[in-house]
């Protein structure tokens, strides 16, 4: 499961920054997360071999499944922050258990957050 958790929150990551500037770098992500530039090498690697991203230059791009995935990932953070905030729950708050609650959140109660959404 941790590994998982990391591997998204990389996806999540460097979606984010991409949407910012198209040319991310490892660097950039270890500055963004506060990690280390080895630690984030060794996930970028990882990344790169499960297919989700290539790199050409030191450029980090997407694959097809890579952007799918971590757009799927983007959207129930979205999702479970929204209704944490309709809940009552100040948004960096909100943001914070998001980022947690996004790793372990089945479908079924995402699909039941959307359909309290659309209420």
């Amino acid at each position: 499961m941790k590994y998982r958790e990391s591997e998204e929150m990389y996806l999540e990551t460097i979606l984010i920054l991409k949407k910012k500037d198209t040319n991310i770098r490892s660097i950039d992500v270890a500055n963004d997360l506060n990690y280390s530039r080895a630690s984030v090498s060794r996930a970028i690697n990882l990344l790169r071999q499960k297919e989700y991203i290539t790199i050409d230059s030191g450029i980090i791009n997407f694959t097809e499944s890579g952007l799918k995935k971590a757009n799927e990932i983007l959207e129930r953070h979205h999702i479970i922050t929204e209704v944490l905030i309709k809940m009552g729950i100040e948004e960096e708050l909100a943001e914070d258990n998001a980022c947690r609650i996004e790793h372990v959140i089945s479908n079924e109660v995402l699909d039941a957050f959307k359909n309290f959404l659309e209420k």
